[in-house]
């Protein structure tokens, strides 16, 4: 399976995808469903940027071949030509909806296979158990790989770790501005990263200097209080504590994603704009419309790819001109 993938732009602006949990396709055919995705939401939402989108370097961190191997060891099977079917079907779907107002509440209550009960108990009990700290057990098992990040015992929180920390590292060596674009359980890898390249001095000369321009989260558990306990940094005091190497953070968490119920981040990252480590932070809640095998799955990455809000904050990013140089005149 290809651990790499990377399409070559004409602009000044990189892309850099990081995945998130359970079994993955291969490298190339992962990217192109994101970049087909975002692609998607860009034409029918804001099409006087999609040339701009065209010319922008593509590039995806991938450790899915890691966390492929580590699932199977525990005897789960993948079926790679499924998965990929039926992924595209998810964009089929959702690319045939064609105006942003239909990606609502009205549209989202009548997914199949959603319910209102398992959203009620959702909503009541998940909360609750992030602040007495059970939710470990909860995300452990339902995303059994972050688990094993997390397990000192293990390589593969390493091995993972090092791959999208390279990766970033290699997106910040050139003079690109940088959106970072994490789903689910990837932007819990990728904190880790970017407070590694912020403060540790072996990988702290990786970063070139050079910051995140937009860092743009979807379907993030940063805001529970047991995951941010394990976090890299979550022991240390003042501007050591979080990462020091983005711009804008934009936070983006769809109704019932099992993944973000808590769906705010700016709150819990406050100290960093407090002590200037950031200049923004910024959440938004959405509905995700994927149906994946005939039920609704909100924590969808196509279906949050494809959303309107992220196609607007790409837009966004895409439209903006680049950082300001100021030279200074010494002889004045």
């Amino acid at each position: 399976m290809k651990q790499s993938a990377n399409i070559h732009g004409t602009s000044d602006r990189t892309l850099l995808f990081v995945h998130g949990h359970d079994f993955k396709p291969a490298a190339t055919d992962l990217l192109d469903l994101c970049i087909a995705s975002v692609k998607a939401g860009i034409e029918r939402d804001c099409p006087d940027a999609i040339d701009k989108f065209h010319t922008v370097e593509k590039r995806i961190a991938y450790y899915g071949d890691l966390t492929n191997a580590f699932l199977e060891s525990l005897g789960q099977s993948y079926d790679v030509s499924l998965d990929l079917g039926d992924r595209r079907n998810v964009l089929q779907n959702l690319a045939n909806i064609d105006k942003r107002k239909n990606f609502g509440v009205h549209r989202y209550d009548r997914v199949p296979g959603k319910t209102a009960l398992p959203e009620f108990a959702a909503d009541l009990i998940a909360p609750v158990l992030g602040k007495i700290g059970l939710s470990a057990a909860l995300i452990a098992k339902v995303c059994v790989d972050l688990g094993e990040y997390w397990n000192t015992k293990s390589d593969f929180g390493d091995k993972t770790r090092e791959r999208v920390r390279s990766a970033i590292a290699d997106a910040l060596k050139s003079d690109n501005q940088l959106m970072l674009l994490t789903h689910g359980t990837g932007c819990v890898i990728a904190y880790d990263a970017l407070w590694e390249l912020s403060h540790l001095p072996e990988y702290v000369a990786a970063g070139n200097g050079r910051k995140v321009d937009t860092w743009l989260t979807l379907g993030a558990p940063l805001g529970d209080s047991m995951v941010r306990s394990k976090l890299k940094g979550a022991k240390m005091q003042g501007v050591e504590r979080y990462p020091s190497n983005v711009v804008s953070w934009y936070n983006v968490s769809a109704e019932d994603d099992y993944l973000s119920y808590d769906n705010t981040l700016a709150d819990d990252f406050k100290d960093m704009l407090r002590q200037k480590q950031i200049s923004l932070i910024r959440d938004y809640r959405i509905y995700n419309l994927a149906v994946r095998y005939g039920k609704s799955n909100p924590h969808s990455s196509v279906g949050y790819l494809i959303h309107p809000r992220v196609s607007q904050l790409v837009a966004d990013w895409l439209k903006q001109g680049p950082p300001v140089t100021i030279s200074m005149n010494t002889s004045l």
